[in-house]
């Protein structure tokens, strides 16, 4: 299984989906995106961007979980995807930490300590 990044922040899902796809308009391609309501205030979410890099000549892919149905803050999860070059060797030379980075800098100021 591959690196995955997990934080926490007070804002509801809705509102993380939404501060996500402002900070990523020029970075990278939205290529899906959802938003659940399961009624009583909870809600689930799920992003999922592209993004090319030129250092390692290949595409990257970032799935962006987000829910609030264990309390009121929202659990972040990001999933980096496809940076390698190769078959054998899985090597995203930090493309996958840096495209969750991304994330964790728009979110930044709203993590849960």
């Amino acid at each position: 299984m591959g690196e995955s990044y997990q934080l926490n922040v007070e804002l509801q899902p809705s509102e993380v989906i939404m501060r996500i796809k402002e900070g990523m308009t020029q970075r990278s391609e939205l290529l899906y995106e959802e938003l659940n309501d399961l009624g009583n205030g909870r809600m689930i979410g799920t992003l999922i961007y592209e993004r090319f890099y030129f250092r390692s000549r290949n595409q990257a892919a970032l799935v962006i979980i987000v829910d609030n149905l264990r309390g009121t803050a929202s659990n972040v999860r990001l999933i980096p995807a496809g940076a390698s070059q190769g078959l054998v060797l899985k090597m995203d030379w930090g493309a996958g930490q840096s495209f969750a980075s991304t994330v964790e800098e728009i979110l930044e100021d709203y993590v849960v300590k």
